[in-house]
């Protein structure tokens, strides 16, 4: 039945319009990487190249985000969220006909170009939907999209790959896009007064186009992003490109940063920040992000490297850390208002530190009931940080600067989990070089447990045929072997404390999470002064 107009739009279906364009990007950020090897061989590309294939999608995705509220101001909202919306469903049904390494670049990079204002714009429109005292849960449907989205993206990409064609990971966007493209059509409807407000915005900006300002954004971000998407194939600061990217990144975004802070009418409003309850809540946004896509990579490796998981059976373990937090978020949703948000976000980071605590005692002998219980209480401190940290960092902020405000949270959510990424797999190497080192020192074949180790093993292998020479040089194999693999688990261990080290440091910055858990903010004028 059509809608009666000037009726207000149903909620629900304003929600469920909008979130999947949000869940599709979200997917897509790590649906393509266990499809890498088969689109190496369909494009001819060699390992290192085919990397870029996930690095122009993320570099795409976080030039966008924080120019989401000026392109709202300019075009309205709406129109563009759906005009990227068809822009990551052309370059998803474009990149599953690439035909070489360029073009898939390329089309990958438009999908980014795409998927970057979706999640900021979603975030917004359901700030600006929902009533304050419902923002808890507008949160928790967000954060299930963002959160999920990698989660499961793996999975998936699998199930696709061992069935059907890799080019069905891009492919699969399409009608879900064009179901998603009409429902947003249909459905969301933008507020009036914020448009008046908007075109009047919009009309001082295009009298002062902050070109400037917008260009050395695009550069930072996209070196930055380079930076870190790189640095660990290129041996960081070993690499004269490397070093080159982050010294223009730096003096890039350092410009950025004084050049919003003095034109005009700048694009990207980082006065934002001077709320310390947005600034620490994004910040903890990021942190907390920071850890998730970590664990999100160290897990599946850790799993089919030295546990013998296939790449199915790894993707299944994960799932119930998933089903958790698909679980909770409601839950957590629902007490948002009810419950300090301190003590939610509080609560989340000991359940998600003691979680990671629990993955330091992993070993080449676990078994799926460890991992699930480690990952089930990481996937309650994810929702109870998540959904709590993504409404009240918002909480401050005018309806009218919420775009702005959602873009920088994103971007700040995005650059924390490569950040992440980039931090946690530079030290998986240097700690697996640190611990064979150690390990090394104490084989020595002159110990009576290493020569008795050595001797043990060349007399089975030369029980099953194979002679002396053969079986003394099969037996120092093994022997180095099993201390690579040791040295690995002793890694990875590592760097699970470390990540649990991390919780405890951040947890004083739950301090300034102090905004009403009305979130009101979305609706007031908050007392700091926040306009340009």
């Amino acid at each position: 039945m059509a809608r009666t107009p000037g009726a207000p739009p149903n909620k629900w279906l304003v929600t469920l319009s909008v979130t999947f364009g949000t869940l599709m990007g979200a997917i897509d950020a790590s649906i393509v990487n266990v499809a890498l090897p088969q689109i190496r061989g369909a494009v001819g590309a060699t390992v290192q190249e085919i990397t870029w294939a996930s690095t122009g999608f993320v570099i795409a995705t976080v030039m966008v985000m924080p120019l989401t509220g000026f392109l709202g101001r300019l075009f309205g909202q709406k129109r563009v969220y759906l005009s990227c919306l068809v822009l990551f469903v052309a370059g998803s049904f474009l990149c599953g006909l690439a035909w070489n390494l360029p073009t898939l670049v390329l089309f990958r990079f438009i999908q980014g170009l795409g998927a970057g204002a979706l999640q900021p714009t979603e975030q917004a429109i359901l700030r600006q939907t929902f009533s304050p005292k419902e923002q808890g849960t507008a949160m928790a449907i967000f954060a299930m999209a963002v959160m999920v989205g990698p989660a499961i993206g793996p999975t998936l990409g699998g199930v696709i790959v061992d069935n059907w064609h890799w080019s069905w990971i891009f492919f699969i966007n399409v009608p879900v896009g064009i179901l998603g493209f009409f429902m947003v059509s249909r459905f969301v409807q933008e507020d009036e007064q914020l448009r008046a407000s908007a075109r009047m915005e919009a009309e001082r900006q295009r009298k002062h186009m902050d070109w400037a300002g917008i260009t050395l954004l695009c550069m930072g971000l996209a070196l930055l992003q380079y930076f870190l998407e790189e640095g660990q194939a290129d041996d960081w600061f070993e690499s004269p490109v490397i070093v080159a990217c982050a010294l223009m990144a730096a003096t890039c975004l350092v410009a950025f940063v004084i050049r919003e802070l003095t034109a005009e009418a700048p694009a990207v409003n980082l006065r934002l920040f001077k709320d310390p309850v947005f600034a620490s809540g994004t910040l903890l946004n990021a942190l907390v992000f920071a850890v998730l896509m970590a664990s999100m990579f160290l897990l599946p490796v850790f799993m089919q490297e030295l546990l013998g998981f296939t790449a199915t059976q790894s993707g299944l373990a994960l799932i119930p850390r998933t089903l958790v937090m698909m679980l909770m978020m409601p839950i957590v949703g629902r007490l948002y208002g009810k419950v300090p948000s301190r003590l939610l976000v509080g609560l989340g980071i000991v359940f998600a530190g003691f979680g990671a605590f629990e993955m330091s005692h992993f070993s080449l002998v676990t078994g799926s009931e460890h991992i699930v219980r480690a990952i089930m209480l990481q996937g309650v401190g994810f929702s109870l940080m998540f959904v709590p940290l993504s409404a009240t960092a918002l909480a401050n902020i005018p309806r009218e600067r919420m775009a702005d405000a959602t873009g920088l949270n994103s971007l700040l959510r995005q650059i924390g989990g490569s950040m992440g990424l980039a931090i946690f797999t530079t030290l998986l190497s240097r700690y697996s070089v640190q611990a064979k080192a150690s390990i090394a020192a104490h084989l020595n074949p002159e110990r009576l447990e290493v020569a008795g180790r050595i001797a043990a093993t060349e007399q089975g292998l030369m029980r099953r045929g194979l002679d002396q020479a053969g079986a003394h040089l099969a037996s120092l194999q093994m022997l180095a072997g099993s201390a690579t693999r040791q040295a690995t688990v002793l890694a990875f261990d590592k760097l699970f404390v470390l990540a649990a080290l991390m919780f405890v440091v951040v947890l004083p910055l739950v301090y300034f999470l102090k905004a009403a858990p009305s979130g009101g903010g979305s609706h007031e004028k908050p007392h700091l002064d926040l306009e340009v």
